[in-house]
């Protein structure tokens, strides 16, 4: 009985913060207030879960890295699909926006030890197979790996917020990081 308790009390919880993370986007300054009656909840229950503001953004974040984790982990991470591993990554965190633009834009997490920990974490795989694509020839080698996967990381939040302020065609948005990212922006020479 106390294990469906806690299970149905997580599964609150994310509700909570996914909501949270949905308003926050859209207007960061609200309220606690604001984000239970958001949430579909009065603010005491929201106390229940959260103690703080600063706390309510620690959980968002680590939440959000938690569903990006969870997406990175469904992608093969093998040898044999590694040149396609970087467009099925970007296709899948896309639909992710308000997850990733909350991780890039809530500077109270930025110095949070848990939050840069998870936030690591969540690259490992991304870079294992960054380094593998440039031996492999289809990354180039005299730029390093970090720096690959700080620019992938800058596009894909870039990308969101052009979405978000409506610049952007998110069914148009992963293929735009994906060829920002292969060819830049050098135009063809003409024939």
């Amino acid at each position: 009985m106390a294990t469906a308790r806690s299970a149905t009390k997580e599964l609150r919880l994310r509700a909570i913060l996914d909501a949270a993370t949905e308003l926050l986007v859209e207007k960061p300054t609200a309220s606690l207030n604001e984000i239970a009656e958001y949430a579909g909840i009065g603010i005491a229950t929201l106390h229940r879960y959260v103690a703080s503001r600063e706390q309510l953004m620690l959980q968002l974040g680590l939440r959000a890295a938690q569903v990006v984790e969870e997406t990175i982990s469904r992608i093969p991470l093998d040898e044999e699909s590694s040149e396609t591993y970087i467009s099925q990554l970007v296709e899948a965190l896309i639909p992710l926006g308000d997850k990733i633009y909350f991780l890039a834009h809530e500077t109270s997490l930025n110095y949070n030890p848990e939050m840069s920990a998870a936030e690591e974490k969540l690259k490992e795989p991304i870079h294992h197979m960054i380094q593998s694509l440039q031996r492999k020839g289809h990354f180039r080698q005299d730029m390093s790996s970090e720096w690959i996967l700080n620019v992938l990381y800058s596009l894909l939040f870039v990308t969101w917020q052009q979405v978000h302020e409506g610049n952007v065609a998110k069914k148009l948005a992963a293929a735009l990081v994906l060829e920002t990212l292969y060819h830049g922006f050098k135009a063809s020479k003409p024939e």
